[in-house]
């Protein structure tokens, strides 16, 4: 990415949109909206001092929600350019309250609450498309119980959790002990805050919180008229402290029992293969979920996988190879299964319920965690984007092409690669760009020697 923010020959115009595309091939105008940052990207130097200071906490969708960014923020720390944006549905300057922060922190005097949106027309000779893919949402699979079990994840959210860069650093701890987690130290502060108010009462009235609680309850303490005045009051905070601690003290001795998570299911063509859905293989999935449950392992060698699928598709160079290393090396199962269905166990552990095809049985059998592997879906704007350029879908919602040409669309000089195309994996994605810049190339080269 940094080559080609730094190619002189590339114009990198981030967070736009094209709205509109007239011509021909080898001699289109196309308008394209540059939307909003708030930030001066010429100024912006990516210090992230800003976001460092922003009050305003917001779920991270790049963390696939299971960490929080700022209202200012950058996608990711290698994103090019090196820039950040605020966003406006969160940002308190922009919501009409009281904030600034990021503007007096700022030290290259980047942000500019006051910037507008841009329309900037080009003149282009070709045009690739590359609009990469949705996840299959697995909520429309009520079986599964995702949303409605903490510990079941799709697989892009366990690649972040994978990621040192992500909301775990890495360590695979499941959402429901990090929920506990984040429960116990709310709840710290919260005994912190009331322990200071309990504290001034004790202070004025010379008992201890807890027995003047116990004595107001059995009647046994004679009530001053000053004492009186904050009985009630006091009392409220007292039983308030008491139920906080009591939940405290369950709380330490659950989090203090927590492990990383050591037995892993992966189930396969979740939404893919399947007629109520997606009925093509998305490709990439079973050597997705492989490669996940290596790096699990390498992070923990204690760490087993059972990969459940109607058959693993380990169809590129050297993937089988692959597959077999990761069942003799990474203490990964493969089972030629379907499964039916995920309930809750005890302690939030998934259990499957599936049938043993080896044995003919229905088996129950519960895992730590269970990651989908949701399948490729076009982008959900598609058919606004094939209106705008003027080119067709296939019956899948992807954009169609030539069977003869396969990176042509129905329009002269507009290409497409990668899962713009189809589902595919990153090799085939890499590969077809190179293609697809090569007949865009061809494009505006035969336009030049018409001309």
């Amino acid at each position: 990415m940094l080559d080609v923010g730094r190619h002189p020959n590339i114009e990198l115009m981030a967070y736009s949109e094209l709205t509109n595309i007239t011509g021909e091939a080898g001699n289109f105008t196309a308008s394209v909206l540059k939307k909003t940052r708030f930030v001066d990207a010429d100024k912006c130097t990516g210090c992230g001092a800003c976001a460092e200071v922003c009050p305003t906490p917001v779920s991270d969708l790049y963390n696939e929600g299971h960490a929080d960014r700022k209202a200012i923020y950058s996608w990711f720390a290698q994103g090019i350019p090196s820039t950040h944006a605020i966003d406006p549905d969160y940002c308190r300057v922009l919501q009409g309250k009281k904030c600034g922060i990021c503007a007096k922190k700022c030290e290259a005097n980047a942000i500019d609450f006051e910037q507008a949106e841009q329309t900037v027309e080009l003149n282009v000779g070709a045009v690739v498309v590359a609009t990469g893919c949705d996840i299959f949402d697995p909520v429309k699979m009520p079986e599964y119980r995702y949303t409605q079990l903490d510990n079941v994840l799709t697989a892009m959210e366990f690649e972040r959790f994978l990621s040192a860069s992500g909301p775990t650093e890495g360590h695979i701890y499941r959402p429901s002990d990090r929920k506990l987690k984040a429960e116990k130290a709310g709840l710290e502060k919260k005994i912190a805050k009331l322990t200071k108010t309990l504290a001034r009462f004790e202070k004025k009235h010379g008992h201890n919180s807890i027995d003047f609680l116990v004595a107001l309850t059995t009647n046994t303490l004679e009530l001053t008229d000053d004492l009186a005045k904050d009985a009630e009051k006091w009392a409220a905070k007292a039983k308030d402290y008491k139920a906080m601690a009591d939940r405290l003290e369950v709380l330490e001795t659950k989090v203090s029992a927590i492990r990383t998570a050591k037995k892993l299911a992966f189930i396969q063509c979740v939404g893919s293969r399947d007629l109520r859905f997606y009925p093509f293989c998305s490709g990439y999935c079973c050597m997705h979920s492989i490669k996940e449950a290596i790096i699990a392992h390498e992070h923990d060698n204690d760490t087993e996988s059972v990969i459940f699928g109607m058959d693993i598709r380990a169809v590129g160079k050297g993937f089988e190879e692959y597959k077999i290393r990761g069942g003799k090396s990474s203490r990964i199962d493969y089972k030629r299964s379907r499964v039916a269905e995920i309930t809750k166990g005890k302690n939030e552990s998934p259990v499957l319920i599936y049938e043993d095809t080896a044995t003919q049985k229905i088996v129950k059998e519960e895992y730590d965690l269970v990651i989908l592997a949701t399948a490729c879906a076009p982008v959900k704007n598609t058919p606004q984007i094939g209106k705008t350029l003027g080119i067709d879908l296939d019956k899948f919602g992807f954009f169609k092409t030539d069977p003869a040409n396969p990176l042509d669309t129905s329009k002269d000089g507009i290409f497409v690669c990668g899962c713009a195309h189809s589902p595919m994996d990153i090799p085939e994605s890499v590969a077809q760009a190179s293609s697809a810049a090569a007949r865009a190339a061809q494009t505006v080269i035969k336009s030049k020697k018409a001309s």
